[in-house]
């Protein structure tokens, strides 16, 4: 293959600007195959938490940020997760101050009122108008590093059919993306942990042949590891197979059962160590803030009475304050620090994955069964304004994703279904694109390299090390 002068100048180019951007700002993170990647070249691991102190937004007030964020960077914190926001406020100074601390965003781009539902699912104009407009707001940021398009959408195989739903806000979403230039900023899917959905629903979500119709990352809400437990007791090795091979990230979206007290968070070691981290990209712990349901990390002082909410509306909400001097829970936060802090896997360098990027493809699709997975893989995606017209059975074991006030069913075993005061969401895939390259006298696909698509000519990229040694 004999590249251009075109594509070493705009490689160059790129490397110049990435290099002033490192130095100025955050360094974005970008879904390559399997993995996260820092600009640097560097694997990305999450170790994350659930971050929703109120229902609309808690990145407007960026003196809570700072004092949230200074615990935040205590405990070990490079991510949060953010289920709801307002896009039209004003979000500088709480996604400033993250990124001065090291710490990368997941936000869900749906309301409690465009969520895609699993009894009627659709995918309509004013969905997707929401979903835009989060978008909109959050990649000018660099510190963004993912958007949900769905969480907990699926909780029965009667909800099965939602899943092309799902994709195709995820179709759609990635299309915008990039009609505005925006960075590829990875769009993903958050699942209930059901075992009657997995793997179908996780290898669905990545496996179609048009490359637009993946996800770019997926994310499981899991429960399963309770008190004290272990690799192979916990489910966690049934996980790991499920997950062996997947072509896009995985990581979990929320973890930290609390049936034992005090929590442990015993599951991190396998998450970060051997037995799951060349799989796995990390985990978020549920939740910061503590609450009705006993998984909080902090709290910012007593619960007080119904009648004194009405009293400090700014500061109290379903009795509990929700702003101030965030103080950690014990001994559960000091619990969890000490799990990261022994934690730090190194993952593998940009540089020596890209050498074997061509092996990664896309899962097989799963196919429907009778009273089982009922999604057609060969089926086209709905289209906007096209609603299900089959109705589906309404789950009374699960939820409405988006339903406020309920708190996660923390149970030991395969099935657990959540739902939160904000509504979390993450699905993943990576995007692959159809560039033919001769590998022993047959084509192959090769994985589109989301974060470094931009070169020239659609190239698959070389590492920065290789360009920058041209550009000198």
């Amino acid at each position: 293959m004999v590249l251009s002068p075109r594509f070493w100048s705009t490689a160059c180019l790129l490397l110049g600007s990435l290099h002033a951007r490192i130095v100025d700002a955050i360094q974005t993170v970008s879904a390559v195959g399997s993995k996260f990647f820092y600009e640097d070249g560097t694997q990305y691991f999450l170790k994350g938490v659930a971050y929703q102190l109120v229902p609309e937004d808690p990145l407007v007030d960026t003196a809570q940020c700072q004092h949230d964020i200074e615990r935040m960077a205590e405990l070990g914190t490079n991510a949060i997760r953010v289920y709801h926001v307002d896009p039209d406020a004003n979000h500088d100074g709480c996604m400033n101050a993250l990124a001065d601390a090291g710490i990368y965003l997941f936000v869900d781009l749906d309301t409690f009122d465009t969520s895609i539902q699993p009894d009627d699912p659709q995918w309509t104009e004013s969905q997707f108008d929401r979903y835009k407009a989060v978008l909109d707001e959050f990649q000018r940021y660099s510190n963004t590093a993912g958007v949900f398009v769905g969480n907990e959408v699926l909780t029965t195989s009667e909800n099965s059919a939602a899943a092309s739903y799902v994709l195709a806000a995820a179709r759609d979403i990635k299309s915008y993306r990039s009609k505005k230039g925006y960075r590829q900023i990875p769009v993903g899917y958050s699942a209930a942990d059901v075992a009657e959905l997995q793997p179908m629903l996780q290898n669905y979500l990545a496996c179609r042949p048009d490359p637009e119709e993946r996800l770019d990352f997926f994310a499981l809400n899991a429960y399963e590891w309770c008190g004290p437990s272990s690799y192979e007791e916990s489910g966690y090795k049934h996980l790991q197979n499920q997950a062996h091979n997947y072509p896009i990230p995985i990581f979990f979206s929320e973890t930290g059962c609390n049936v034992a007290r005090p929590r442990t968070f015993e599951d991190q070691a396998a998450i970060f160590g051997d037995d799951m981290s060349e799989t796995w990209s990390g985990s978020i712990v549920y939740e910061w803030i503590e609450e009705t349901n006993d998984y909080g990390l902090i709290s910012y002082g007593a619960t007080v009475s119904h009648d004194a909410v009405h009293a400090a509306k700014p500061m109290v909400q379903d009795g509990f304050t929700r702003q101030g001097v965030p103080t950690p829970i014990s001994p559960d936060f000091d619990n969890l620090k000490s799990q990261w802090a022994s934690l730090t896997p190194t993952g593998i360098a940009l540089s020596d994955y890209i050498k074997s990027i061509s092996t990664i493809s896309p899962p097989k699709c799963p196919s429907s069964t009778p009273g089982g997975w009922s999604v057609d893989p060969s089926a086209p995606l709905p289209t906007l304004q096209q609603s299900y017209q089959q109705a589906l059975p309404t789950s009374t074991t699960g939820h409405r994703s988006g339903d406020a006030g309920s708190e996660p069913a923390a149970k030991s075993g395969s099935v657990t279904a959540s739902s939160r005061l904000g509504s979390p969401s993450a699905s993943a895939s990576a995007t692959y694109f159809n560039y033919t390259l001769s590998n022993a006298g047959n084509p192959v696909s090769v994985p589109r390299l989301n974060g470094f698509d931009r070169l020239a000519d659609g190239i698959l990229m070389f590492s920065a090390f290789a360009v920058l040694a041209v550009c000198l």
